[in-house]
């Protein structure tokens, strides 16, 4: 398959018109139509493309035996029926985070994509810019040495989502670039959320995530929509090397640390014990070039590449469901937080106090 794949871009909202700009300049694709509701934008947005049609209805777009993918950039409650829709029609699929709107609809996506034979990408952008993917390699080749924490801050003064709380709208970034970097991806053994809804919005407002991994690491996300100041930085503690991702900062995103501490193993009594006394390591710090390439770029050849080679793309409906499934945990935690303490007056309360008699 030499020629161009053909894509169609579904919603000409927020996301998708970064998402047509990408396909239109890439070699790998021809973007075919832009499909909103709303025709005016839609027109609009295909008037900057030469060549790209505008269709209002996305039955269109799926009876178009020529158009080989769609990309959905629609909120999370609609990603689950058009990406039924768009497999069942014999297309690929890319869809905009989170995968779907819960888990359950997830599963029920990447089923659907794996019985049809056709791929469904996660378009979790910031795994494909250059400081993740550096970060990732030099996970994988061992430099950081094992994983002990991982710090990831996401904060800003920013819009507040009528339908999402700050969790499901910022976290999604931070877990699927974890997921990213993770050998195996993100298998929290729990998950812990703590929110705050000061404005009195319905929703919280700012939002930590504590979630314990394998071997005693352990990853914690901070995520806020009422900073006045913007960070994104992520500081990944390893046994050799710490490692300190700061992508406001153009000159130096990446920095290693060959900074930690040691702890020497003594024989006492014939059991292996840690020393009571610690060493401190200050080593050099240095910043791994990075081969600059916007993000939608890198990850629309992605999509192309694991059609064309029928393979899984790197942000497979895998990684999707793993954050989702971190995502519904989160959900369930705040819940329970949030629930009123059970007083003796409580049937079921006075129920579990039977049973513990």
């Amino acid at each position: 398959m030499s020629s161009a794949l053909r894509v169609a871009v579904i919603g000409a909202g927020y996301w998708g018109p970064n998402l047509a700009r990408n396909f239109h300049n890439s070699a790998d694709w021809e973007l075919a139509a832009i499909c909103d509701l709303d025709a005016g934008r839609a027109e609009a947005l295909a008037r900057r493309f030469t060549g790209t049609a505008a269709v209002s209805e996305l039955s269109a777009v799926l009876e178009d035996p020529d158009i080989d993918a769609v990309a959905i950039a629609t909120p999370a409650r609609t990603h689950h029926a058009i990406a039924t829709a768009a497999l069942t029609a014999g297309k690929h699929v890319l869809v905009e985070k989170p995968l779907a709107d819960s888990g359950l609809h997830g599963r029920s996506m990447a089923e659907m994509a794996e019985r049809c034979g056709l791929v469904l990408m996660a378009d979790h952008t910031y795994c494909y810019t250059p400081a993740v993917m550096k970060i990732r390699e030099l996970i994988e080749a061992g430099e950081l040495g094992d994983i002990l924490f991982i710090d990831s801050v996401r904060i800003n003064l920013g819009l507040i989502q009528p339908d999402v709380d700050v969790l499901w709208d910022l976290a999604p970034h931070d877990l699927s670039i974890i997921d990213f970097i993770l050998p195996g991806g993100l298998r929290p053994l729990s998950v812990s959320a703590q929110g705050a809804d000061p404005l009195g919005a319905g929703k919280a407002c700012i939002g930590y995530l504590t979630l314990p991994l394998a071997n005693g690491a352990v990853a914690h996300v901070h995520v806020n929509w009422l900073s006045p100041t913007k960070i994104r930085t992520m500081i990944i503690g390893g046994s050799k090397r710490t490692l300190v991702w700061d992508d406001l900062n153009p000159q130096q995103r990446v920095s290693v640390y060959d900074r930690g501490v040691d702890l020497q193993t003594q024989r006492v009594g014939g059991v292996d014990r840690r020393a009571a006394m610690v060493s401190y390591r200050l080593g050099d710090t240095w910043s791994p070039a990075l081969v600059e390439r916007e993000p939608l770029d890198a990850m629309a050849a992605e999509f192309a590449a694991s059609i064309r080679e029928g393979r899984a793309p790197r942000t497979d409906a895998g990684s999707g469901l793993r954050v989702l499934e971190v995502l519904e945990a989160a959900s369930r935690s705040l819940a329970e937080a949030a629930a009123p303490p059970r007083g003796p007056e409580d049937p079921a309360a006075r129920a579990l106090v039977g049973e513990l008699a």
